[in-house]
C-alpha cells in the first residue's frame, strides 16, 4: 500500500518532539474515533504536504438504483371493472335485503324465506365486493385511493399510449423508511422522468423485493407490456458537507476525517482528531457526508501521514488506489 512519505522521513520529521498531547482541553464537537491527537509542526506539515479546508454545506437526494417492468393496461381494466361490478352488486344486495324486511315487518307480500334469502345474498354480495377491494389494493396501492373519475382517466391515458405504468423492485430492500420523491427510466442511454405514485403492497415473486408504483407521461413510442428498464428513485434531500475522498479514512467505526483542533500541545504543534462521519452520497471526487460543519477545517490532503501517527489500524481511500 502507498504511503504518503516514507517512515524514514517521517521518524526524521518527529525528532524534535512527541508526536502527540493528551491535552483534552479542546474536546471535539462530534463524535472522534480515538482519543489521540496527532501533532505536526508547521515545518512538518509543509514537509509532508498536509493542506486543510472548510468542507463546503450541501444537500442531494439518496438514490436508489433499481429495474422496471411495464404493467398491463388491460390488467387494470379488468381489476377495475371487477371492482366496480362487485361493489354496484354489494349495493343493489344491501337494496333489494332492506326492501324484503320492510315488507316483511309490515305483514305485506313477503316471506320470512325470502327475507332470509336476500340477507344471504346481500353478505355473499358484500364479501365479493371485499375480496375484489383487497386485491385492487395489493396489486395496484395507491390507485386505490382514485375516484372513480381519475381511475377513468388514468386508463384513457394508459389505453391511449400518453402514459404508461411501471412496478419498480428494489432488489435487496423489503422495505423504505421513506418513500422517494422521483424517479428516471434509463432506455437506450436516455433518462426519461417518471412520477412515483406510491408502494404497493405485494412483493414480487421472484425478488421477493419492495415494489413502487410509478407513472410515466414521456415513454417513448414502442415501450409495451412485460418491458423492463434501469430505473434510478431519489429520495427527500439530505443535508450535509462535501469533503474531498483524499480526506477520507476508514476504521473499524466506519469513516471518518480529520479536523485541526483550535489549540496547539505543549512543543507548539497544530493538533488533529480524528472525527467520525456519515457518509450519505458520492458526488464526483467527494462525498456528502454528516457529522461535521462547515466552520469545521478538516485535512484535505496528508490524512495518511496522521493516520500513521496515530496507528488506528485504518487505510486512506486515497492510497488504495495506488495499491
Amino acid at each position: 500500500m502507498a504511503r504518503i512519505i516514507s517512515l524514514s522521513s517521517l521518524m526524521a520529521l518527529l525528532l524534535c518532539g512527541p508526536a502527540w498531547s493528551d491535552d483534552d482541553d479542546d474536546a471535539p464537537a462530534a463524535t472522534t474515533v480515538d482519543t489521540a491527537k496527532p501533532a505536526l509542526s508547521i515545518q512538518q506539515q509543509e514537509a509532508v504536504g498536509l493542506t486543510v479546508l472548510h468542507p463546503l454545506r450541501a444537500s442531494a437526494g439518496e438514490q436508489i438504483d433499481g429495474y422496471g417492468e411495464v404493467l398491463d393496461p388491460g390488467t387494470l381494466v379488468a381489476d377495475v371493472g371487477r371492482l366496480q361490478s362487485t361493489r354496484a352488486a354489494a349495493r343493489a344486495a344491501n337494496t333489494e335485503a332492506q326492501r324484503l324486511a320492510k315488507l316483511y315487518s309490515a305483514a305485506a307480500d313477503a316471506s320470512l324465506r325470502s327475507v332470509e334469502n336476500a340477507q344471504a345474498a346481500q353478505i355473499e354480495a358484500q364479501t365479493q365486493a371485499q375480496i375484489a377491494s383487497s386485491s385492487f389494493a395489493l396489486q395496484w396501492g395507491p390507485l386505490g385511493k382514485l375516484s372513480d373519475a381519475q381511475r377513468e382517466s388514468l386508463i384513457d391515458a394508459l389505453t391511449s399510449g400518453r402514459s404508461v405504468l411501471l412496478r419498480a423492485d428494489l432488489p435487496g430492500r423489503v422495505r423504505l423508511g421513506t418513500v422517494p420523491q422521483s424517479a428516471e427510466l434509463t432506455m437506450d442511454g436516455t433518462q426519461i422522468p417518471a412520477r412515483v405514485l406510491g408502494t404497493l403492497q405485494r412483493s414480487a415473486s421472484d425478488s421477493q423485493s419492495v415494489g413502487l408504483l410509478l407513472q410515466s407521461d414521456h415513454a417513448p413510442p414502442g415501450l409495451g407490456t412485460g418491458a423492463r428498464v434501469l430505473v434510478s428513485l431519489r429520495g427527500a434531500p439530505n443535508n450535509g458537507v462535501l469533503v474531498p475522498n483524499s480526506a477520507l479514512l476508514y476504521g473499524d467505526q466506519g469513516a471518518y476525517v480529520y479536523r485541526r483542533l483550535t489549540t496547539q500541545d505543549k512543543d507548539g504543534k497544530q493538533q488533529y482528531v480524528a472525527v467520525a462521519v456519515k457518509l450519505i452520497q458520492a458526488a464526483g471526487t467527494a462525498w456528502l457526508v454528516q457529522g461535521i460543519d462547515t466552520d469545521d477545517i478538516i485535512v484535505a490532503n496528508g490524512a495518511g501521514v496522521l493516520w500513521s501517527l496515530q496507528g488506528l489500524g485504518s487505510f486512506s481511500a486515497e492510497e488504495e488506489d495506488h495499491d
